[in-house]
């Protein structure tokens, strides 16, 4: 985990960005806009992931800060590990 920071340097479209523990829990979504380089940094040091979607996705999809991300593997931790 550290304390993760982006920008939109050479991206043309709006995201939104969701900085995630090593748990999966989303600790917080940011909206950024095309091609601005100010850094969004996470206000935690605790950030193992980051989730960038069409802006507005997390949003529509009744996503923010407490839910679990998980996929069809179970934890974000066991869908990266390296190795069989």
């Amino acid at each position: 985990p550290h304390r993760a920071g982006f920008y939109m340097k050479n991206t043309l479209i709006p995201l939104s960005v969701a900085y995630i523990d090593p748990e999966g829990v989303i600790l917080e979504i940011h909206d950024l806009q095309p091609l601005d380089e100010t850094p969004v940094e996470a206000a935690t040091d605790q950030v193992q992931y980051v989730l960038e979607m069409r802006q507005g996705w997390f949003a529509r999809h009744n996503l923010g800060p407490g839910v679990v991300i998980r996929t069809e593997r179970g934890r974000l931790r066991d869908a990266f590990r390296r190795g069989p």
